[in-house]
């Protein structure tokens, strides 16, 4: 296995994480993340810890594609 193939494996399995991570936090908003309106509510405990890890996994994904990109 060289490095490009590793690279495109890691990418494969960081975007299914990030997919992952994503509809988690879509499906634990409900009903109350369709209404539309001047409702502001912070994020706390793990509603915040997904939405940081999604910052995370979209930053790592990105710079890895970005070295794939580089290798080649």
């Amino acid at each position: 296995m060289n490095l490009e193939d590793a690279l495109a494996f890691a990418s494969i399995l960081i975007s299914i994480a990030l997919v992952a991570v994503i509809l988690i936090q879509v499906r634990g908003e409900g009903v109350g993340g369709l209404q539309s309106g001047s409702f502001v509510r912070t994020r706390r405990g793990m509603e915040k810890t997904l939405f940081q890890f999604t910052i995370l996994l979209s930053i790592v994904w990105l710079s890895v594609s970005a070295f794939a990109v580089y290798v080649r």
